[in-house]
């Protein structure tokens, strides 16, 4: 499993539309993929998982991968976050 540390950057948080780019970006792997904010772990995968979250800008989440593929997810997401999530 490989993990790490990311601040959400987009002005309106993960509202819909970076959500369903994270979770269209995750589904391309086959990892297992979930990220904890607080006390809540969601499914990266998962729409309403990611917006059931409520991350907002400024806030910071532990993206993590297990799998086959877990290093090659990791690294398109966090690449995917740092450059604004398609806003």
């Amino acid at each position: 499993m490989v993990s790490q540390k990311i601040v959400i950057k987009n002005p309106t948080g993960l509202h819909l539309r970076p959500a369903g780019n994270l979770c269209k970006e995750a589904m391309k792997f086959k990892s297992h993929i979930d990220f904890t904010y607080g006390d809540n772990t969601a499914n990266a995968k998962s729409v309403l998982s990611v917006l059931g979250a409520s991350v907002k800008c400024g806030d910071e989440i532990e993206i993590h991968c297990e799998g086959e593929d877990e290093q090659e997810a990791l690294d398109a997401l966090i690449g995917m976050i740092d450059a604004g999530l398609g806003e």
